[in-house]
């Protein structure tokens, strides 16, 4: 007999996950990228040089760097941040995370308990939502429209919770190339979100996951380089450029953060072999790199929107991102997503409902799609196939490939 466990389980404890059976046949899903773009020849020469000149310091923890990792690593991002994000730092204010959830993670339990607010956009990153929720921290939403977060109603939310007496304890933001919605707050936006936020006394948190991956190769400064007061604290991560499986991101603020976080950090170290591979490999490969995935996810993306154009027709709505690996779908009224969802995930198509990435009131209407993993033959099946099945379910779209069906 199977001893039971579950009467000692807390009850805050989650229920069981289904065990893993692998990716379906159209699989929308998730933060993957493109494999063809892993330069896995070079990530292997870049950590054979490493492990051959500093290979026996695994025999410590954090390779002698101490416990905000790397130190060539985070010696490369202190360059990589000015060139990219226009973000003066050094590396004694960089401390190195397994990827962006953990960065994400230690800030909330730094600043974060029950009952406290924050500001987040309206749609957002499904596992923000989740994440607070678990917490039970009050969310409050700002709606975006085709630029970003409203600063208009970023300002009306603030002072209607001072009126009564709340400070929130942060301002999420998603501003270059947000998730879902592909966005990039403009420089106005960005100077005004800073004066509400220090008129208010409210910390800003900046995530910048898909920063890197922009089409046009340019981005506005991070909020954080904007910044003169250091209040806002920003997050990045390798994994949209080199590989999510590598676990390598990051937070970068003041010390008076930092050396809190790093407090808070009681892993004994993210992992230290990537990190001494990425910093062999970056200094003389990651810019090319990055221009070469863009022009790849560029690609890709103009072949979701044939294929979508193609299937939908203009029953649909959406975007064209100007970056990021996600396109943002609205479908027509009568559709919902989580039961499109659902049927089509049993069909071997994965979908994203919109719920789950956002708070507005005709969320289940949207659909977010991720375009950077399958070849562009699977994703133009793909979005076929889930037209087909969406008018099984729902009746539209009525003419799919210029046939009524």
């Amino acid at each position: 007999m199977t001893f039971d466990f579950s009467p000692l389980l807390p009850e805050s404890t989650p229920a069981p996950a289904k065990r893993w059976s692998g990716f379906p046949e159209f699989n929308f899903i998730g933060g993957h990228i493109d494999n063809a773009t892993v330069p896995v020849d070079d990530l292997r020469a870049a950590m054979d040089r490493a492990l051959s000149r500093e290979g026996a310091d695994i025999a410590t923890y954090s390779l002698r760097s101490g416990p905000q990792g790397y130190r060539p690593l985070r010696e490369y991002l202190v360059q990589k941040l000015k060139r990219y994000s226009g973000i003066d730092t050094t590396a004694d204010d960089i401390l190195l995370t397994s990827g962006s959830l953990q960065a994400m993670e230690l800030v909330n339990k730094l600043l974060l308990e029950r009952g406290d607010t924050v500001i987040v956009e309206e749609t957002n990153y499904g596992g923000t939502f989740s994440k607070l929720r678990a917490m039970g921290v009050d969310m409050i939403p700002v709606p975006l429209d085709a630029e970003g977060m409203r600063m208009d109603a970023l300002e009306t939310v603030l002072n209607d919770l001072a009126a009564k007496g709340i400070r929130p304890k942060y301002i999420f933001t998603i501003a270059t190339v947000h998730n879902p919605t592909g966005t990039i707050l403009p420089l106005d936006r960005r100077h005004r979100m800073l004066e509400l936020a220090k008129q208010h006394g409210v910390p800003i948190f900046e995530d910048e996951c898909y920063s890197d991956l922009v089409w046009a190769n340019e981005r506005p400064p991070a909020l954080r380089a904007l910044d003169d007061s250091g209040m806002v604290i920003h997050i990045g991560t390798f994994s949209k450029t080199v590989g999510p499986a590598l676990r390598v991101g990051y937070i970068n603020a003041g010390w008076p953060v930092l050396g809190r976080l790093i407090a808070l950090k009681t892993d004994a170290g993210s992992p230290a072999l990537e990190q001494m591979m990425l910093a062999e490999y970056c200094p003389d490969h990651f810019d090319d790199h990055v221009r070469r995935c863009n022009a790849v996810l560029e690609g890709k993306l103009d072949a979701m929107i044939d294929a979508v154009d193609e299937c939908f027709g203009t029953t649909v709505e959406f975007a064209k991102p100007p970056g990021g690996i996600f396109l943002w779908l609205k479908l027509p009224e009568g559709v919902t997503t989580p039961q499109l969802a659902a049927v089509a995930g049993a069909k071997g198509v994965a979908v994203n409902p919109g719920p789950d990435w956002s708070l507005e009131g005709d969320a289940d209407r949207w659909i977010r799609l991720c375009f950077a993993n399958p070849p562009i033959e699977t994703i133009r099946k793909g979005v076929a196939r889930l037209a087909e099945i969406c008018r099984e379910e729902f009746g539209v779209p009525e003419i799919s490939g210029n046939i009524r069906r």
